[in-house]
């Protein structure tokens, strides 16, 4: 996958969606069923990401059969929400980023080598993650019947505490985009690249994509 490099400087997570309109990018599906047989729901997912100087936008559209969020402090169970989910290892030292966000833009945010040994970012990492929920961003139990829902966030390189990014223009990294809702209804777990595991598992990073950051 290749990631476009654009000259626009976002000041608001809510103008990601325009400034990607504008910037004609493309949106990605998220469409691998990992699991048919245990976990057969497919709702339809899709992503699109851009890159300046300063940081990474991330624009996530769903639709799918219901909605939750009962999650609304950052570092909480947000997977078990209607919840996507960005994976990067942005360097070759074996850590790798999950940034995870339910439909109302609570995030999650932690790095390690794999699932036991993750650290949570603190306060002032989490904060400078801008984000944009159509549906807002007040908890809710699940709803009743289909619905359309879009975040966006602003990643600034500043996100990815434990690298000193300055630029990622010409940046080859392995990454992976998710869409789950372990609580919900119906529980489901895809991804955008194949994961060849016997169980639900994201954090296996044998299963990343290559992820091409364009030049500027």
């Amino acid at each position: 996958m290749q990631i476009k490099f654009i000259k626009s400087t976002v000041y608001d997570a809510v103008d990601v969606p325009s400034v990607l309109d504008n910037a004609k990018v493309e949106f990605t599906p998220i469409g691998n069923v990992n699991w048919p047989e245990d976990y057969p729901y497919c709702p339809d997912a899709q992503f699109r990401m851009a890159y300046n100087n300063l940081s990474i936008f991330l624009h996530y559209k769903i639709t799918e059969d219901t909605v939750r969020a009962i999650y609304d402090k950052d570092n909480g169970n947000v997977w078990t929400d209607s919840c996507v989910e960005f994976f990067c290892m942005p360097g070759d030292d074996g850590l790798y980023y999950n940034f995870e966000c339910n439909c109302i833009g609570t995030l999650l945010i932690g790095v390690g080598t794999g699932r036991d040994d993750r650290e949570r970012a603190g306060s002032e990492t989490l904060g400078c993650v801008q984000r944009w929920a159509s549906l807002g961003r007040r908890a809710f139990e699940e709803t009743e019947g289909p619905k359309t829902w879009e975040v966006a966030l602003i990643i600034p390189f500043a996100a990815f505490f434990k690298h000193r990014i300055r630029s990622m223009a010409g940046m080859q990294v392995k990454a992976n985009f998710y869409k789950c809702g372990d609580g919900l209804r119906k529980p489901h777990f895809l991804s955008w690249n194949p994961i060849k595991l016997g169980k639900p598992n994201f954090h296996c990073p044998e299963f990343f994509g290559d992820v091409s950051f364009g030049s500027e």
